[in-house]
């Protein structure tokens, strides 16, 4: 069993009855997590389990995205922290399907197998999505969850972006082109995406062996299917909320957070602060100083 009952933040905004599709999505036995690729960073009193930060990566992420940052959370807070790979990323399994409702299965098992109680739990875009899906989990244990922070993403059910469309036709572009270099990567990539520090971004998934064609680490064709489900939410406004401590950092350039979905994430998480920097979505590249102080301070409150 994956989802223990217990007394949770969350509550639910209709009839304790909840309707066939939400029980659907609560039963623990339809879903079944896998096993997360983790960087971990321990702090000098070998603290290991208690208030730890969990960072959860976007989209074409992993981990890797996030080492110095990481190291600096473990130094400032003193606390462990924990890099994951979400599946069908860095080095954790490719497996279907690719939903929301998985993920945080997944996020969750790995919370419980290594005993963690009193998480903060951060994501980016769609780790921000994945973040929102755990704490909104009719059976979130009790003692898991203490601070949510969510970076530049709202808890929508959008249509399919077309720069995402855009870099997947052009990953299958390259991996099916018998190239052996980076540099012919790119070339294909720019004719997809304009931005080089995107490219550069997508183009970590790269393996580069010189004996084949380059490929990806990433299973393009499950992140292709899957593409609908991580544009969505599993929850709708008025279905659920949580009602704790919540930090959602916008970026004052990208439209991922706006005056028309600012009103759901108040219906999610009455709780929430909103903060903003200047930046586009990467906001935690973009300025990670003033990311880091945001994040730092607020959970040392």
């Amino acid at each position: 069993m994956i989802f223990k009952s217990s007394v949770h933040k969350a509550s639910t905004l209709f009839s304790t009855e909840l309707p066939q599709l939400l029980r659907n999505r609560c039963l623990s036995t339809a879903v079944s997590p896998v096993e997360l690729a983790h960087d971990e960073h321990i702090p000098a009193d070998g603290n290991r389990t208690n208030r730890p930060l969990l960072i959860l990566h976007g989209f074409f992420g992993s981990k890797r995205n996030w080492q110095s940052l990481s190291k600096a959370f473990m130094r400032d807070l003193s606390r462990p922290v924990y890099t994951l790979d979400l599946r069908n990323h860095g080095s954790s399994p490719h497996v279907k399907p690719m939903t929301y409702s998985h993920m945080a299965a997944d996020v969750l098992g790995f919370c419980q197998k290594h005993l963690l109680r009193d998480i903060s739990l951060m994501g980016h875009s769609m780790g921000g999505k994945v973040a929102m899906a755990l704490a909104l989990h009719p059976e979130l244990p009790s003692d898991l969850l203490t601070d949510l922070i969510v970076s530049d993403i709202a808890p929508v059910r959008a249509k399919v972006s077309q720069d995402t469309v855009q870099h997947i036709r052009a990953m299958e572009i390259i991996q099916a082109g018998n190239i052996s270099t980076r540099k012919e990567a790119d070339e294909i990539m720019s004719e997809h995406e304009q931005d080089p520090a995107v490219r550069s971004f997508l183009l970590t998934n790269l393996e580069i062996n010189k004996a084949t064609p380059v490929k990806f680490k990433i299973p393009i064709d499950i992140l292709k299917e899957g593409q609908a489900e991580i544009e969505s939410f599993p929850y709708a406004p008025g279905e659920r909320s949580w009602d704790g401590r919540a930090l959602i950092i916008k970026g004052k350039k990208s439209k991922y957070i706006n005056r028309h979905n600012i009103p759901l994430l108040d219906q999610f998480f009455p709780q929430n602060q909103l903060k903003e920097l200047d930046t586009g979505h990467w906001v935690h590249a973009e300025l990670p100083h003033e990311y880091r102080k945001l994040v730092v301070n607020f959970i040392a409150q």
